[in-house]
C-alpha cells in the first residue's frame, strides 16, 4: 500500500505502531465519513497499524472514492448513508456478525460551517439525525463495542457570553483558553448540530451503556481537506491568482495538522473514559490575517508564488454577527491521562498542506469557492 500523500513519515509510523499497535492491531474497526479528509487520514493509520477497517462512505450514484481508493483493498466499504436508516441497519447487523467488539470512530458529518447556512436542514440530518440513526442501531441490534468516539468541534464554543464569563478560563493577558468543561454557544447551525450529536452520545451512553465518547477538535488541516475551508482555500488562491480573498481577517483560531487530529482520535479512543468529553489542538490561536501571512510566507520561500495579495472582502462573512472569534484549546486534560501532546509544527504542517495542494490540482480544481477573472485567466 502506497500513497503519494500519505503524512506518515517513517518515524512517524514507528511511533504511530509503538503507541497504538497493540490497541488496533487486528481489531475491527468501523469508521464513518471514511472518504473525507480526517476520515481518510483516520482510516490510513488504522490499516497501518493492521486494523480490520470497515469504511462506511456516504453513498452517491459514482461510488467514487477521492481519498481512500488507494485503499481499496486494504478495507471493507460500505455505500450507505447515515441519513438512511435502513442502510445504517444493515451496517450494524454485519459488524454484529464480528468476532470480537468493534471499535467505531463517527466522523461522518457536513463539516463546513458556511455550507450550513446554505444547506440547513442536510446538515441537521446528517449530523443530527445520523448520529441518532447510528446509536439506536447499535442498541437495537445489541451490538457490543470496545469504544464509540463521536466527533465534535472546536465551533461547538461559540463565544464568550457575559453572563457566564466567569466558568470560562482566561490566560494571564485576557485571552480564552477553552477547556472540556467551557460553556457552549454554537453560533452556526453546523456547530448546533454538533452539539446536538454531542449530548445524543452521552445521552446513549447514560441510558444503555454504550462506552461512548466524545472528541472536540480544534481546525484540522492538512492534504486533502476541501478547498473551502480556510487553510486551503488561502493556498489554492495563491496557487492560481494574485489577490487571495478571504472574510474576516481579526477572528482567532487554533489551527492542528491532521496526523496530531488522528493520534488524538486513535488516544481518546484508546484510553479515554466512556461518558466523557475531550478536546484537543495545538494550544496556540492565530489570527486568519496572521495565519494567511504565514502561508504566503511560507509559499513564496519554497517556490510556489511571488507577491499574493490578501484581503478581506465582505461576501466571505459569515452572516450576521454568527463569526467566532477566539478559538484556542486547553488540551491538558488529554495530556494528563494519556500524554498526548501535538508534534507538528505550524510551519511544517503548512509546508506540507501547501505541497499536497500543488501537487493535486486535479483533485481540488473543480471544488474551490473562488473564481478566476477573465484577466486572471488570459495570463
Amino acid at each position: 500500500m502506497g500513497d503519494r500523500d500519505s503524512v506518515w513519515s517513517e518515524s512517524g509510523l514507528a511511533d504511530l505502531r509503538q503507541e497504538f499497535e497493540s490497541v488496533y492491531g487486528g481489531r475491527t474497526v468501523l469508521v464513518t465519513g471514511a472518504d473525507g479528509f480526517m476520515g481518510s487520514h483516520l482510516t490510513e493509520a488504522l490499516v497501518l497499524l493492521g486494523a480490520r477497517v470497515h469504511a462506511f462512505v456516504r453513498a452517491t450514484s459514482s461510488g467514487a472514492l477521492n481519498n481512500i481508493g488507494h485503499l481499496r483493498r486494504e478495507v471493507k466499504v460500505h455505500f450507505a448513508d447515515l441519513t438512511d436508516r435502513t442502510s445504517v441497519d444493515y451496517l450494524i447487523r454485519e459488524l454484529a456478525k464480528e468476532d470480537d467488539r468493534p471499535f467505531i470512530f463517527h466522523l461522518g458529518a457536513q463539516a463546513h460551517v458556511g455550507e450550513s447556512w446554505h444547506r440547513p436542514y442536510e446538515t441537521v440530518m446528517a449530523n443530527m439525525v445520523g448520529t441518532l440513526n447510528l446509536l439506536q442501531s447499535i442498541v437495537d441490534y445489541g451490538l457490543e463495542l470496545e469504544k464509540f468516539d463521536t466527533a465534535g468541534t472546536s465551533e461547538e464554543y461559540g463565544n464568550v457570553r457575559e453572563p457566564v464569563r466567569h466558568h470560562h478560563d482566561f490566560d494571564d493577558a485576557g485571552g480564552l483558553i477553552l477547556h472540556e468543561r467551557s460553556p457552549l454557544n454554537p453560533k452556526s447551525i453546523y456547530a448546533t448540530s454538533k452539539v446536538a450529536a454531542d449530548f445524543l452520545t452521552m445521552n446513549y451512553h447514560d441510558a444503555f451503556g454504550i462506552p461512548a465518547l466524545v472528541t472536540r477538535m480544534f481546525n484540522n488541516y492538512g492534504p486533502r481537506q476541501n478547498p473551502r475551508f480556510v487553510t486551503g482555500t488561502i493556498i489554492t488562491q495563491a496557487l492560481e491568482r494574485e489577490r487571495v480573498e478571504l472574510g474576516q481577517l481579526e477572528p482567532l483560531r487554533d489551527f492542528c495538522f491532521c496526523s496530531d487530529g488522528v493520534r488524538g482520535h486513535l488516544t481518546v479512543t484508546a484510553h479515554g473514559v466512556p461518558g466523557d468529553v475531550y478536546v484537543y489542538g495545538q494550544g496556540s490561536n492565530i489570527s486568519m490575517r496572521d495565519w494567511a501571512e504565514l502561508i504566503l510566507r511560507v509559499g513564496e520561500e519554497e517556490g510556489y508564488w511571488a507577491g499574493r495579495e490578501l484581503v478581506s472582502v465582505p461576501e466571505r462573512f459569515r452572516p450576521g454577527v454568527s463569526e467566532v472569534m477566539a478559538l484556542r484549546v486547553g488540551y491538558e486534560k488529554l495530556q494528563r491521562e494519556t500524554g498526548w501532546e501535538p508534534k507538528v509544527s505550524w510551519e511544517e504542517g503548512v509546508s506540507r498542506t501547501i505541497a499536497w495542494y500543488a501537487a493535486n490540482r486535479e483533485r481540488w480544481m473543480g471544488r474551490v469557492d473562488w473564481f478566476q477573472t477573465e484577466r486572471e485567466l488570459a495570463k
